[in-house]
């Protein structure tokens, strides 16, 4: 990012020459100060296309999500409006859907598998998917979509964990083409990933003492999302 630069002004510099077009015009980041006093940040964005913007981390890497998955966040964004149009603005409680759709945009991570990996991870069997199942590892594609996870591995921590997403194999050939059905989100089928266990991400996890830690890699009947 060029010295003096804002945030916004260095995400709007990755879109000249290609634009990304959402329904109400091309998408651009503005600072945070645009944003009306009253109006709910998702509805903000769907009406101007604009994307407010602070100077930290946090919004840096929200833009960057943006620019490589511009199609599922606008498909977020657009579930995000229908839900406040179904309950009549914005609430004191956000509903399910609405959660669903901040934990994806927070710390999900999509995940495609081999059915092996799939189920292990299903049954929180940790030495089944990372020490007997790891040859298959060359297999997976797992991609970090989530900002606020992102920005956590900054300084990344063991127990960190995202929400994943167990999506179909060969079901997108492109990032661009990855789509998040509502109702699916809406029943909350994201699985817990300690990211630094995945392997090759985190020298320390090749000796299999790495995941013997229980407070991190839970038992199933003790297993948390987080």
């Amino acid at each position: 990012m060029a010295a003096g630069a804002s945030v916004a002004d260095a995400l709007n510099k990755q879109l000249q020459g290609r634009p990304i077009r959402l329904a109400h015009g091309d998408l651009r980041f503005v600072q945070q100060s645009e944003l009306p006093e009253g109006e709910a940040y998702e509805a903000f964005i769907h009406r101007s296309a604009r994307v407010p913007t602070r100077e930290n981390q946090h919004d840096l890497l929200n833009g960057l999500i943006w620019l490589h998955w511009p199609l599922l966040k606008a498909g977020l964004n657009a579930a995000h409006i229908d839900a406040l149009k179904r309950s009549g603005g914005v609430q004191a409680q956000r509903g399910p859907l609405r959660d669903a759709l901040t934990v994806v945009d927070e710390n999900a991570a999509l995940m495609w598998a081999p059915p092996e990996l799939c189920e292990a991870l299903e049954q929180r069997d940790w030495p089944g998917l990372f020490i007997r199942l790891r040859p298959l590892w060359t297999q997976v594609r797992l991609d970090l979509i989530g900002h606020a996870l992102l920005e956590k591995l900054m300084q990344p921590r063991k127990p960190i964990c995202a929400h994943v997403l167990l999506m179909p194999m060969g079901s997108v050939s492109t990032q661009q083409d990855a789509a998040l059905d509502p109702a699916w989100l809406a029943s909350k089928p994201f699985l817990p990933l300690p990211v630094l266990g995945v392997p090759g991400w985190w020298a320390a996890n090749e000796a299999e003492s790495f995941y013997a830690d229980t407070g991190v890699f839970r038992p199933a009947a003790r297993a948390q999302t987080g």
